[in-house]
Parts: structure tokens; sequence; C-alpha cells
């Protein structure tokens, strides 16, 4: 959790879903969003199959990633 710690759209506890990185205020894991991409699906496609999520925690979730992606490559 520590590389999310400054994304707000993210928590992780122990006693949902076994401690996994999950959607702040849901039970929707993160994984879920990049297995769906991976895939082929499109963020309003996640967004409509996982209501609890709202946009803006995808949006900040995948420009963590991608900060994160250029910080590993900047190194």
């Amino acid at each position: 959790m520590t590389r999310w710690a400054s994304c707000e759209a993210v928590e992780s506890h122990p006693e949902k879903l076994g401690g996994a990185l999950i959607f702040r205020g849901t039970r929707v894991p993160v994984s879920a969003l990049f297995e769906n991409i991976k895939d082929g699906a499109s963020v309003s496609e996640f967004l409509e199959w996982f209501p609890g999520v709202e946009d803006w925690q995808v949006r900040a979730v995948l420009e963590h990633e991608v900060m994160d992606l250029e910080r590993s490559g900047n190194s």
C-alpha cells in the first residue's frame, strides 16, 4: 500500500477482501480495473459494471499508475 498511500481514491483494510487494494468506499479491487482494461473494456463499461466506483476514482488510479511508471522509467 505504501506507493498507493498518496492516492485518495483507494484504501486497504485487512477486513475488506483480505487487505487487497480497493476503491475507497467499495469492495471493488483496483485489480479489477486493470484486468477489465487488459481484456478490452473501456472506462465507461467498467463504471457501468461496478456502479459503486466513481469516475474520479478510476481517473485518479490511472493517473497515479502513469506517474508511478514515469518515476520508474526515470530512475
